[in-house]
């Protein structure tokens, strides 16, 4: 029998397709959930009941959390990327580590095809289908659901058919939670004038006294929260922990999908709100002006590039190579207060801080130059556009 590998979700969509390409299209189906932070060990065991209820015998759960970070949210951070100014790239960034796990796993065990449960309407599609005909383009890619175009009501026959008669109650609000943040989906996000009501969101905003947080950065990396040292990838929960229960991290993406067409939907991601809102003040006071200006032009491409899917592309490499450069000296303290619905950001401190008062004070005095120095240099700054203004008087 010829092998397919479903990256597999649990859904009705992916239950789907297990049955679909067992009983109509004769393969021995292997399935794989790829865990990028949204699992624990409770969910993981739920996929492989739910895969074994299926029939599928070969199940397996890749842990990609700490590949993700390394190779992924870290650049995002460094590049303080924020997907049209709001979104951290919450569910843009985990899709393409879940495609590359399912490749590699898929030549591992000498799939003939690998499947997916995505429909024609999504970013989705296009982000697995592009990493499988990089990674793995002898591979032919089965996409039931996009290309069958069926009615919720006729997966759900059909798997009754077939003897798995199940709730498949649609859940009123779609929920995709991994290590950098959980995307929400409902009808208020097919609409333009509508936001989520309180019940959506995942986390309940259940806090309302307000604490001091301090987060300790080493080479534009957080690696300890209120003085407590953690691995990057614990720094991101434990931040996510003390922030997400006083509804921080709250809001809507608009955006332009991949396919062409807007989309709307709705993000519960505090740590990663502040945290890259943390870095960027903490560049603020020890980059130069032109490490900044360029830092923002790439760190807008590199995030562009990733949500559509081109992770892969070489010249990825070369923008993390720079924003990995510029983060020699950013290190120290962000002090950041925590409220209802909101943070703030107090101040830092580093020993790399470009504010060093033996320079002078802005606004206060200056002991690096003289006031007759600044005569002659904002003349010869005004010289240019007095040529100008004359020249084009006449």
């Amino acid at each position: 029998m010829k092998k397919v590998l479903l990256a597999f979700s649990g859904g009705l969509d992916t239950s789907y397709c297990a049955i679909h390409l067992a009983k109509d299209k004769g393969y021995e189906v292997y399935t794989a959930a790829v865990n990028t932070g949204g699992f624990d060990e409770t969910e993981q065991q739920a996929l492989a009941q739910k895969a074994s209820e299926l029939g599928i015998k070969n199940h397996v759960c890749i842990d990609v959390e700490e590949e993700f970070y390394q190779k992924g949210i870290k650049y995002l951070v460094f590049g303080n990327v924020l997907k049209n100014h709001t979104y951290p790239l919450s569910v843009s960034g985990e899709r393409v580590f879940q495609a590359i796990a399912i490749a590699e796993y898929a030549k591992e065990i000498g799939a003939d095809a690998i499947a997916h449960g995505s429909t024609g309407a999504g970013n989705d599609q296009v982000r697995f289908d592009l990493v499988f005909n990089v990674l793995a383009p002898d591979i032919e890619i089965i996409t039931p659901i996009r290309d069958q175009q069926l009615s919720r009501e006729e997966e759900v026959a059909y798997l009754k058919k077939h003897g798995v008669d199940k709730e498949w109650e649609k859940a009123k609000y779609s929920i995709n939670q991994g290590l950098w943040g959980t995307s929400v989906g409902g009808a208020e996000t097919l609409t333009s004038d509508s936001y989520l009501p309180e019940e959506a969101w995942p986390t309940p905003a259940i806090n309302n006294d307000e604490q001091l947080v301090e987060l300790g950065f080493e080479k534009g990396e957080l690696l300890s929260v209120n003085g407590k040292k953690y691995s990057a990838v614990d720094a991101i929960k434990k931040l996510n922990e003390i922030a997400a229960p006083y509804g921080i991290g709250r809001d809507i993406h608009v955006g332009d999908t991949i396919i062409g067409i807007k989309g709307r939907v709705g993000f519960e991601a505090a740590a990663p709100l502040i945290m890259i809102k943390a870095h960027q003040l903490l560049e603020k006071h020890v980059l130069g002006k032109w490490q900044l200006y360029w830092k923002d032009q790439l760190g807008e491409w590199y995030g562009m590039l990733m949500h559509e899917g081109q992770f892969l592309d070489p010249v990825m490499r070369d923008i993390e190579a720079f924003l990995e450069h510029t983060q020699g000296t950013v290190t120290g303290k962000v002090l950041v207060k925590l409220a209802s619905k909101r943070f703030e950001l107090q101040g830092i401190e580093s020993d790399y801080d470009l504010m060093a008062s033996k320079f002078g004070q802005y606004g206060e005095m200056n002991q690096g130059w003289s006031g007759e120095d600044v005569k002659g240099f904002t003349k010869i700054l005004s010289n240019a556009t007095l040529i100008q203004q004359s020249v084009q008087k006449k």
